[in-house]
């Protein structure tokens, strides 16, 4: 019987939660623009959604770097 990873962390978007929003909420305590940058960097799926900035509610959001 296969064992089960520990999953990753993550959220989906609040209506209206743009980048900096969504920062603040799952990153309490990092600078807004650090925090930014991180998620943008664990999501690059969406990061590179055009029109950017934009999440839609169906979204999933990881709040948690890839496991190593």
């Amino acid at each position: 019987m296969a064992e089960l990873s520990e999953s990753r962390a993550f959220t989906a978007p609040k209506p209206g939660e743009d980048w900096a929003a969504l920062a603040a909420r799952v990153l309490p305590g990092t600078p807004e623009g650090e925090a930014v940058e991180k998620l943008q960097s664990w999501n690059l799926h969406l990061f590179a959604r055009h029109p950017r900035g934009q999440f839609l509610g169906s979204d999933v959001v990881f709040t948690a770097p890839p496991a190593a």
